[in-house]
């Protein structure tokens, strides 16, 4: 259980810290190489080390080839990726001796660092940036993203993989074989399927400790929430008119959802410690065959839940995805934001226009190749026209780290192809099958003006913690839907969801704006 363990961290860390785009052999770079003439020419980066503290970047093989294409020599700061916004932060305030290119604590939705005036508006230096300029005519929604209030764009993304590998509904395969059943595709099929589960002894051991579904708490809304046409991953969302709602503000719809919950833990068919049930557990009842359902991450699925079954051969699933699941509306998942992290120019750098040319350098198809698949021999061969990793990059983490692929002090492009190889064959086909066709993507991330950024500050956190406590207390029965929801409803009104639609109105307005 422990290498397993160790397998999916390593995969979870792959994904999150950003695989880049797999490219072919001949990938194509827009700038010309090297970026300058200049012998000796240096670039400043402020910049996350390696998630692994064995590991130290500014040394990193592959880091260092991108420079030497580009014709230049990188001066790292390089921080603690688990300390790096408290340590950095203070460092942006002071404002002073900033290296020439800044990663971002966070994705400054806020515009607190834009405000200050300390980094370049990239758009009005777009002539010296042609890689940046493709990657944005590609992804649109990703441009709309990062213009900010005032119109210009002044970050370069790190972006993740979003209708691949995201959070799906998994099922113990051989005990649906066993209960002649198809996967379940809807809600009453679903509650039939756990039903079922807690009447028979599905994992042969004679005794009653069958474990209908094992969900984390934070995985609900995930699971259920779009049976009733609501996306409470995101909170707020648009409707096909571009009207912004709160899920959980939508009287009929999330009273529904709250009494199906209700339902099920009255029934037992969803545990009574559902809100501290954690990742650990799920993977400790699949590796005593006690649970029919899970929600999760999809990478879990082959790396971690079914490599727990003694008889798993790494051919079949075990615990597998499926669909989502539809009532009223048809089922969706929700898919992530697709801006992971941020990298801007110092406008007080003295470097700045190569610094600007190396950073559009780093978003080139060359350099995201190398980024992400490393070099041929070194850490991939060809087989069957296709890129391999060989097998010291999965069988040597710190080497591998070490070369600086998928590290996280560049804006890096995730992929999918890169992360297919990593993984079985019937584990990338049930991703293509069951979850990347009903992706739905989340309510944007969008920056704030001055006034929205103080009416989100006063109003939203309370109003978080508000909705998720009465979650739990409507699912559990110690408040009761008929009786208390009214009041529910009428203290949301209270603390001002009304002016928080407005915000969130205002800003999903200026995107699709954006957009066109």
């Amino acid at each position: 259980m422990k290498k397993t363990r160790i397998l999916s961290l390593v995969l979870a860390l792959m994904m999150l810290l950003g695989i880049a785009s797999a490219g072919s052999a001949e990938s194509l770079n827009l700038a010309q190489l090297p970026l300058t003439d200049q012998a000796g020419a240096t670039v400043s980066i402020l910049g996350m080390n390696s998630w692994y503290s064995t590991v130290d970047l500014k040394d990193a093989l592959l880091l260092k080839e991108i420079a030497d294409r580009a014709g230049v020599t990188i001066d790292w700061t390089l921080i603690d990726p688990t300390t790096y916004s408290d340590t950095v932060s203070p460092m942006l305030a002071a404002g002073k001796d900033l290296p020439d290119i800044l990663e971002m604590p966070d994705l400054d939705l806020n515009m607190d660092y834009l405000s200050s005036g300390m980094l370049e508006p990239l758009d009005e230096h777009f002539d010296l940036m042609p890689n940046y300029v493709a990657f944005l005519e590609k992804n649109p929604d990703i441009k709309a993203s990062l213009t900010a209030v005032d119109g210009h764009i002044y970050y370069v993304p790190q972006t993740v993989v979003t209708n691949n590998y995201q959070p799906v509904l998994m099922y113990n395969m051989p005990w649906l074989e066993k209960l002649g059943l198809e996967a379940p595709k809807t809600l009453d099929e679903f509650v039939a399927y756990l039903r079922k589960i807690k009447e028979t002894d599905l994992n042969g051991n004679g005794e009653n400790d069958e474990i209908p579904m094992s969900i984390q708490n934070a995985f609900l809304p995930y699971m259920f929430a779009p049976a009733f046409g609501l996306d409470l991953v995101s909170g707020y969302y648009a409707d096909d008119n571009g009207v912004v709602h709160f899920a959980a503000y939508e009287k009929d719809a999330y009273k529904a959802y709250l009494s199906f919950l209700h339902g099920l833990y009255e029934e037992g068919l969803l545990e009574q410690e559902f809100t501290s049930l954690n990742r650990d557990q799920i993977t400790a009842r699949c590796a005593n065959d006690q649970t029919g359902a899970t929600f999760d991450y999809s990478w879990q699925m082959s790396n971690l839940y079914s490599a727990q079954y003694p008889n798993y051969d790494k051919t079949v699933g075990i615990i597998a995805g499926a669909a989502p699941l539809s009532g009223e509306h048809a089922g969706f998942y929700v898919g992530r934001n697709p801006v992971s992290g941020i990298f801007g120019i110092n406008a007080k750098s003295n470097n700045k226009e190569l610094a600007i040319k190396f950073l559009d350098y780093a978003m080139s198809e060359e350099a995201q190749d190398l980024y992400v698949w490393g070099m041929e021999g070194l850490t991939y061969e060809i087989v069957d026209g296709a890129r391999q990793y060989l097998p010291r990059c999965t069988e040597d983490t710190i080497w591998y780290q070490g070369l600086g692929i998928n590290a996280p002090n560049m804006p890096s492009q995730q992929s999918t192809p890169a992360t297919d190889v990593l993984l079985p064959k019937w584990h990338v086909e049930n991703d293509r099958t069951f979850e990347e066709p009903f992706i739905r993507a989340p309510y944007p991330t969008v920056y704030a003006t001055e006034e929205e950024a103080s009416t989100s500050s006063m109003y939203q956190v309370d109003i978080d913690t508000y909705v998720n406590e009465s979650a739990v207390a409507f699912i559990t029965g110690t408040k009761n839907l008929e009786a208390d929801f009214d009041n529910y409803i009428a203290t949301l009104e209270s603390m001002q969801i009304a002016e928080m639609l407005k915000v969130r109105q205002a800003q999903y307005d200026r995107f699709a704006a954006a957009q066109k």
